[in-house]
């Protein structure tokens, strides 16, 4: 069986930290990843995939993305369910993130990020319409 999943996206908002009572960090966020198409009014549409990290991971994240900086995130899926307190099941799908790296240029003050070595950063961002020198 295989069960894997690479997505570069942006955050949509700052990621939250939270510690389980065992107190193993954990991270939410939410990536925002354009389609290759246009919809039939011209329009890029968009998915909002939900990643969470945990441990070491969650802290880097956390500590280093933002809402709007892009992001590469290599996981797998993950469906779940719970109940609510009102006694509806509900089912919730994520991506469970083995690796994060940051993909944001450098900041606009000519700064490079401040992430730990072992994280990846590109100088630009390159569009499929770039004219690609190679």
């Amino acid at each position: 069986m295989l069960n894997r999943v690479v997505l570069i996206g942006r955050l949509t908002k700052d990621p939250e930290l939270r510690y389980t009572p065992t107190g193993v960090a954990v991270t939410n966020f939410t990536l925002a990843i354009d389609r290759n198409y246009k919809n039939a009014q011209g329009e890029r549409e968009t998915d909002f995939i939900p990643c969470v990290v945990y441990r070491q991971l969650a802290e880097f994240t956390a500590n280093y993305l933002a809402k709007g900086k892009m992001a590469a995130v290599d996981g797998r899926i993950q469906v779940r369910s719970f109940t609510t307190d009102d006694g509806q099941k509900r089912w919730v799908t994520e991506v469970v993130a083995d690796q994060v790296h940051l993909l944001s240029p450098k900041d606009s003050g000519g700064q490079e990020s401040s992430a730990p070595s072992g994280s990846r950063s590109l100088g630009r961002e390159v569009s499929l319409d770039d004219d690609i020198p190679f």
